[in-house]
This record gives C-alpha cells, sequence and structure tokens, in this order.
C-alpha cells in the first residue's frame, strides 16, 4: 500500500492492569483476567508464548508475576468453554438446553422407593419368620402365628375331638353308626401341620398373611385293616345278596325258588367315603352300592323242578349180594339238594351218607361195619369205646349213581359196593370236643310190656351213643330213619289226625318227649318241636314233643362250644335220655303259668266196632318259660305257647242185640 505507514506494535490488553504488590497476605488475582475467564485460554502454564523474533518482531510481552505456584484443580467435569472474545470460531450445532434438575431425582425417588418396599416385606417377614404363617386355618381352628409344637397342641386340643366324633351312615336306605375307633381313624396332627407354611416366607405368603387367610385340609391316619374289618362288618349286616334259583322239597314236594337280583354295598368305595367323612363337618354319608346278579337262570329253576319231581316219584332200591334196601321218597327229598353248576344251571346232589345211616345195617353186617368213636357210661365215668375202620357202602360212588339216575331217568334199581370206610370220629376228635359232666336229663314213666314199650326202647337203642358236635343240629328222623317192621318197629297206638290209630312205631312219642326235655334243661337252642294235639297226662304240659315219619321231627342244636353225648337207659316202666358234655349254665329252670281258655271235657259212648277208649282231657292254653342263669344272673328266657284241644272221653259200648231171645 502506497500510504501504509508502519503498524505499531499491539498493545497488551493487560499491561494495564496493575499487579498487587507482594507480601499484603492474600492470594494474587490470575494475571488479572475478567471474571469467568480461564488462563488457560493461553495454553499451559497459563501464560501466552512469545512471538517468533524477527524483523518487525514485537518485544516479549512481561510475564506475569506469579507470587506463588497454584496447583491445577481437580475438575471431574469437563472445562467450561473459553470465552468468546470474537476471535473463537463458532460450532455448526444449534445450542444444548440447560439441564433440568428433575433429572436427578428420579433415580433418587427410585432408590427411597425400593428401599421403602424392602422395609414393607422386610419387617413383616422377620416378625412372621419361625412360626406358622399367620391366617393359616385348620377345619375352622385358626393356627396362625404359634410354633409348631404350640399348634399341634392346638389341633389336638380343638380339631381331634371333632374330627373323631361318631360318623352317621346310610347304605340302601338303613342307617348306622361308626365310631372313629371302629374305623381306625384318627387326626394326623403332624401330617396336617407339614401342610401349613412357616419359617421365612416369601413375599407372596407375607402378603396373604397380611391381606386374607390360608386355609388347610386337615389329614387323617386310617388303619387300613381296622376301616376294611369294619366295612366288611358293616356289608355282613346291610347286604341283600342275590338270591339263587332252587328247588327245595316240602315233605315230598318240589317248590321252586326264582332266582332275584341283589344289592351290596360296594366295599372299596365305602372305605374312603368313610374316611373323608371323619374330616368334614357331621353329615350322614350315603354309601353306594352294587347289583349282586345271581348266577342261575329261571329256565334252570324250572327244569330242575322237573327233575325233583322225577327223583321223589317212588324209592330207589339198593342192591348187594341178594341183600336189598330201599331209600324212600321222603329219604330222597331231604337229601336231594340242586346245586349251580357254575353255567346258569341246576344239578342235583344227594347226600349218600346220610340217607344210608337208617338202611346201611339191611346191606352190611354189623360186624363189618365202621364204628365212630363214643363213650359208654361206667357208674358216673365215661369209658372211651375206640373208633374202627370198616367195611360200608361206597358212598360217593352210591351218590353220583343215583345224581345220575334222578337225572336222566333211568333205573331206579342201583346195585352198591363196598369200600373201607373210616370212621367219622376219630378217639382224637372226640377226646377234644370237652365230654365230661351231665349237662341235662329226663325220665318219663309209661306201662310195663305193651308193644310201644319195644318201639321206644329201640329208638333209644337206635340213638344211644351218638356225638352231636358243635353247631351241630340233632334230627330224630334224621338220625333213625324211618320206622319200619324190618327194623324190628311193632304196630302201637298213634294219633293221626286227631283219632288214635295203630300204626307201626307207634308210641316212639314218648321218646321224643323225653329227650325234648333232656335237651330243655341242658339249655341247647330248640329248633323244631310240636306238641300232641291233646294233653296226655304222662307229660309236663306245654313240655312235650311228638315224632312222625316224614313230615314231624324233633330237632334241637348244639349251640356250645363242647361236643354232646346222648346217652339213653331204660327199664320195663321208664325211659331216660341224658345229655353228656360241659356245662355252660349254673341253673335251668322251667316256669308254667295257670291254664286258661279251659274247655271242659265231653263224655261219648261208642258202640262201633273198632272202638277205642280215650281218658278224655280239658282242653287249655299254657305258657311255659324257660330261665337260664349263671353266676346268680339271668342269662336268657324263652317262652312257649302251648294250645291243646279238648280230647272227648270215649267209653266203648256193647251195640245192642238184635236177638229178641
Amino acid at each position: 500500500m502506497a500510504n501504509a505507514r508502519p503498524i505499531d506494535p499491539p498493545t497488551d490488553p493487560f499491561a494495564s492492569v496493575p499487579t498487587p504488590p507482594p507480601g499484603n497476605g492474600r492470594k494474587p488475582r490470575m494475571g488479572g483476567l475478567p471474571p469467568g475467564v480461564s488462563p488457560d485460554i493461553y495454553g499451559p502454564g497459563g501464560r501466552r508464548e512469545p512471538a517468533p523474533a524477527g524483523p518487525n518482531a514485537l518485544p516479549p510481552v512481561a510475564p506475569v508475576p506469579q507470587p506463588w505456584p497454584m496447583a491445577e484443580p481437580q475438575r471431574h467435569d469437563a472445562p467450561p468453554p473459553p470465552p468468546d472474545f470474537g476471535f473463537q470460531e463458532r460450532s455448526s450445532e444449534p445450542p444444548r438446553p440447560p439441564a433440568k434438575r428433575g433429572g436427578r431425582l428420579l433415580p433418587v425417588l427410585a432408590i427411597v422407593l425400593g428401599v421403602l418396599v424392602a422395609l414393607a416385606y422386610l419387617v413383616p417377614a422377620v416378625a412372621m419368620s419361625g412360626s406358622v404363617l399367620r391366617g393359616t386355618r385348620v377345619g375352622g381352628v385358626d393356627i396362625g402365628g404359634m410354633t409348631v409344637t404350640e399348634a399341634a397342641d392346638t389341633l389336638r386340643d380343638e380339631l381331634a375331638p371333632k374330627v373323631e366324633l361318631p360318623l352317621d351312615v346310610e347304605v340302601n336306605g338303613r342307617k348306622e353308626t361308626i365310631d372313629s375307633d371302629e374305623a381306625g381313624v384318627e387326626l394326623d396332627v403332624v401330617g396336617t401341620i407339614e401342610q401349613a407354611p412357616s419359617g421365612f416366607p416369601d413375599p407372596v405368603e407375607v402378603w396373604r398373611a397380611l391381606t386374607g387367610t390360608t386355609e388347610i385340609e386337615p389329614k387323617v391316619s386310617v388303619e387300613s385293616a381296622q376301616l376294611a374289618r369294619t366295612v366288611e362288618s358293616l356289608a355282613a349286616k346291610v347286604d341283600q345278596k342275590a338270591r339263587e334259583g332252587r328247588v327245595v322239597f316240602k315233605g315230598t314236594t318240589p317248590v321252586s325258588v326264582a332266582p332275584r337280583d341283589g344289592v351290596v354295598l360296594d366295599q372299596e368305595a365305602a372305605v374312603k367315603l368313610i374316611s373323608d367323612g371323619f374330616l368334614k363337618p357331621r353329615a350322614t354319608v350315603s354309601l353306594p352300592v352294587k347289583v349282586d346278579q345271581p348266577t342261575t337262570t329261571p329256565a334252570a329253576v324250572k327244569a330242575a323242578a322237573a327233575t325233583a319231581a322225577k327223583a321223589v316219584s317212588g324209592p330207589i332200591t339198593l342192591t348187594r349180594d341178594g341183600k336189598q334196601a330201599q331209600i324212600p321218597a321222603s329219604v330222597i327229598a331231604a337229601n336231594l339238594t340242586f346245586v349251580s353248576d357254575g353255567e346258569g344251571a341246576l344239578e342235583p346232589r344227594f347226600d349218600a351218607r346220610k340217607a344210608l345211616s337208617g338202611i346201611e345195617s339191611q346191606l352190611i353186617d354189623a360186624a363189618q361195619a365202621p364204628r365212630d368213636a363214643t363213650y359208654d357210661v361206667v357208674g358216673d365215668r365215661l369209658k372211651l369205646v375206640p373208633a374202627r375202620k370198616g367195611k360200608g357202602v361206597d358212598d360217593k360212588r352210591l351218590a353220583a349213581d343215583v345224581a345220575k339216575a334222578l337225572a336222566s331217568g333211568g333205573s331206579r334199581t342201583i346195585p352198591v359196593e363196598l369200600a373201607v370206610v373210616a370212621p367219622r370220629l376219630t378217639d382224637s376228635e372226640l377226646r377234644g370236643l370237652g365230654i365230661k359232666e351231665k349237662v341235662g336229663s329226663f325220665t318219663t314213666q309209661h306201662p310195663c310190656c305193651q308193644n310201644r314199650v319195644t318201639n321206644i326202647h329201640l329208638m333209644a337203642d337206635a340213638v344211644d351213643g351218638h356225638i352231636v358236635r358243635p353247631g351241630e343240629t340233632f334230627s330224630i328222623n334224621g338220625l333213625v330213619g324211618e320206622r319200619t317192621a324190618a327194623k324190628g318197629y311193632l304196630p302201637a297206638g298213634q294219633i293221626v289226625a286227631g283219632k288214635m290209630e295203630d300204626g307201626v312205631g307207634g308210641g316212639v312219642s314218648q321218646f321224643a318227649t323225653t329227650m325234648y326235655n333232656a335237651a330243655y334243661f341242658g339249655g341247647f337252642e330248640d329248633v323244631e318241636h310240636l306238641a300232641h294235639m291233646y294233653w296226655i297226662s304222662r307229660y309236663p304240659p306245654g313240655r312235650e314233643a311228638t315224632v312222625f315219619w316224614p313230615t314231624v321231627d324233633l330237632k334241637w342244636k348244639n349251640d356250645s362250644e363242647y361236643g354232646v353225648l346222648v346217652k339213653t337207659s331204660y327199664t320195663s316202666t321208664s325211659i331216660t335220655v341224658t345229655l353228656w358234655s360241659t356245662k355252660r349254665y349254673d341253673k335251668v329252670e322251667s316256669v308254667t303259668s295257670p291254664k286258661r281258655n279251659v274247655v271242659p271235657v265231653v263224655r261219648e259212648q261208642d258202640d262201633s266196632p273198632d272202638c277205642k277208649p280215650t281218658e278224655g282231657h280239658e282242653g287249655f292254653t299254657i305258657d311255659v318259660t324257660r330261665v337260664i342263669s349263671n353266676d346268680g344272673a339271668e342269662v336268657k328266657r324263652d317262652t312257649k305257647t302251648t294250645v291243646y284241644r279238648m280230647e272227648k272221653l270215649v267209653t266203648c259200648v256193647k251195640p245192642p242185640s238184635d236177638d229178641l231171645e
């Protein structure tokens, strides 16, 4: 430039700023910079670098005095931007908005909230730890907040009595009550408490404890075997099992019984329902039942009835080496049954052993026959009569032959074979029956030397020495069989259809009456007996029995746990029956009521050629009560009422003669 002149050296803008004098005890100001201006704008050391030397170089700038060194402060944030004196480049980015104060509060609030939540959980959790969770209930009993031991004691005191209350059940309309002991059920305290939350609770459990309840189902321990026995016993009471079709005999008349469905307890389901029922408020528990179906069919019953009718159409004749014996229709009926074949049909089954008891002696010699063990009475002591094997009719083969003949309608004459037959009662078995003393005895009187006395003695001999096992029923007709002339029975007077008639075997009702009284005072169970139509003065009123083949029988049951030995003895004017066993009772007495409804005797004369005189007795009704005592206390009593008809007093007179002379 033409008019240019030399440029004056630049003036130091800070040269005019006075420097504080040293030694005034204050920190010097930073080089006299304006407020907010950092000396770093000049580079390290906070001062400007001298300009390079040259012909036109500016004189060096005097250094700013530094009375003491300044340590650079530690800064964690980025340094603020240098002041803009007009010579810095401007950024192309838009300026940032200043930071808000709320941005720093959010993290703080989150931390505070987290701490509060943690405290809200931890404080109650610590308080609840070591005990059953609060709000826990078992069957309506609150055990929350208790220790395990306290909870166990509480459940035993408050819940166990509820669980162990009797339970009412209903089966097919019948109600029964079951005790917890019978069912083998009791509260399982340990198992129940193990279900309850305890220890250090988690957040969910704490919330549940603070806001609600925890319901726990109580547990019970069940003795399975005991409960099964109880259910079986209950089933025995309530079951109505299916009725199988069958054919039975009433005398010698076949009677058909149709099959019928039954209803039985579902025992498996009952066990579950009963055990569950003890856990709930007491209400009647309905137990399920199942249908029990019979195996036989109506068609099978009809076919069996036809076979039964053929079976009793006549006797069956048994033969052996020229000897023969007949099984009468009444014996066939008494020993013929029909059993299921498992496929719905009924097949005949014949008890040959019993059927032979009255006739086997006609086919074999007595010396060859087997003998059961028994006792003889010597004085007042018993003497063993040993058992022995012998020959007898092969009853198993005979049973099969008879059943085959009846089913096929074949010949009714059957040849029999002999076999070695073992006694039905051995010596050791007899000794184990406990027969040792008299338990009942009775004697009746009769006139001497009549046909009826022979018949009484024959029956006494047939019965003497017989053993009645525990639970067995004694039957005169079953043991003695039909009274026939072949067996030695004689014609004698007997009452038939209200009239006195002679018949083979007449008079044996006196033996039946004697035995009835022996069993009566022995305390044995009366199964079947029938009093005479008219009272006979030689018998005690209301305590007598008649028998008639095959329809009228005397039966009594040995309802003791001991065997009973029947011993008989007689004279020309008396008959005695004595029963030996083990005494069960101290005293058996008979109490007879006064007569009532008395009907006076009517007298009548009979001039008919076949007239038979009668004593004549009034008719009356009478009660007889048997009272059984033991150890001074009454054990039981039973009363029988007997109604006797009036018997006319008949006098036989000689009919008037037509002879006029």
